[in-house]
């Protein structure tokens, strides 16, 4: 039979098979226009990889409600609201706080300065190009005027952390509205291109373990790092810390980054309760309390609530936290985990992705039997 140009075309595009080296160097540089996609234009894929964890965690919500007579349109508008007064009232009763502390800073760190002086002079005596610098440093003039452009300059740099996260956030929230609202329509339109009955069924299946499995992690664990900002709010208060609810909300942002949060939450803790107290004694307790409800959360909550399965191996996490936190910078690091749970429940869903899922994960593998052992 006599083939057409065109027929002919694509069966010789058919039989191309590319070098190994070629394959690896057309992925290579796939790879790295990605990253540089993510990273230039961090300004649009940000608020979609948000909305798209918003999305999914909410989907389930709003599937029920469907199911129940209420329009998806309606129970996105409601949930959207939901979380829009959330988000507002934390941001409006933080926001106070915040700006004393921003403008405390100065007095801060002269008192960070004395409180930390006796760790310094085995410095001085080390480093005597220190020792002149700070002799420079001393001077009423010019540390007058460090001062004065450090807080200008730390002020300008929290006011544009906080205006491009307001405009991050909103368009967050408008694209999750349009996301929730269209219900199952992209499924539906990717189930209408599947070619057999079974393959559909196989879809809307797999599709839906998925959601459902993302959705009750991040609830669950959004839900575990409230009381834990709930729990360190309590200690803080009671301690006498000022501010303690400003702790509870950096704690439950802190406990979304696993390991790396947690240092950061009680070096925080301490110095700030090495400044309140005055003394190295009780400045202890704070960050100590800090530390035994993080290890209580992390060691038994977490794991007895959402078990073994979606542990992720601990190099990967790091990985994950450096990348994304390079990319997308403190919001990039809060979802890097929940990132990699979406991207290993995908892989445990697809039997052609199991192995990369079993990469991920953190439980070790099963033992298997050497060559010649039974």
């Amino acid at each position: 039979m006599d083939l057409g140009p065109v027929d002919r075309e694509t069966a010789a595009l058919a039989r191309l098979h590319l070098s190994k080296p070629v394959s690896f160097s057309i992925i290579g540089i796939f790879v790295i226009l990605l990253v540089g996609a993510l990273y230039f234009a961090r300004s649009f894929f940000l608020p979609v990889m948000l909305a798209l964890l918003i999305t999914l965690t909410f989907s389930p919500m709003v599937r029920y409600l469907r199911r129940h007579g209420v329009p998806s349109a309606v129970s996105a508008v409601l949930l959207v609201l939901v979380l829009f007064a959330f988000l507002g009232s934390a941001s409006l009763y933080l926001s106070d706080p915040i700006s004393q502390i921003i403008s405390d800073l100065p007095t801060i760190a002269q008192r960070i300065e004395e409180r930390f002086a006796p760790l310094r002079e085995p410095l001085r005596r080390v480093m005597s190009a220190s020792a002149q610098l700070e002799e420079l440093a001393d001077t009423a003039g010019p540390a007058a005027e460090k001062v004065v452009v450090a807080q200008s300059g730390l002020a300008g740099w929290a006011a544009n952390a906080l205006g491009g996260l307001s405009t991050t956030l909103g368009a967050t929230l408008v694209l999750v509205v349009f996301l929730l609202s269209s219900g199952d329509l992209f499924l539906h339109k990717v189930v209408r291109i599947l070619p057999t009955l079974s393959d559909k069924k196989r879809s809307v299946r797999l599709v839906h373990n998925v959601e459902f499995e993302v959705s009750r992690y991040l609830l669950t664990i959004t839900a575990i790092n409230l009381g834990f900002g709930a729990a360190v709010a309590t200690a803080m208060w009671f301690l006498g810390m000022p501010n303690p609810l400003l702790w509870g909300a950096v704690a439950t942002a802190l406990n979304f980054i696993p390991y790396v949060g947690a240092a950061i939450g009680v070096g925080a803790t301490f110095v700030a309760a090495l400044i309140t107290y005055g003394t190295i004694g009780p400045a202890f307790l704070a960050p100590a309390a800090y530390l035994l409800f993080h290890t209580l959360e992390s060691a038994f909550i977490t794991p007895l609530i959402l078990g073994r399965r979606l542990e992720l191996n601990v190099v990967v996490i790091f990985i994950s936290l450096a990348f994304w936190g390079w990319i997308w910078g403190i919001v990039g690091a809060l979802i890097a985990v929940p990132i990699l749970v979406v991207i290993k429940v995908f892989c445990d869903n697809f039997p052609g992705l199991a192995h990369f899922g079993e990469f991920l994960s953190g439980t070790p593998p099963a033992a298997e039997p050497l060559n010649g052992e039974e």
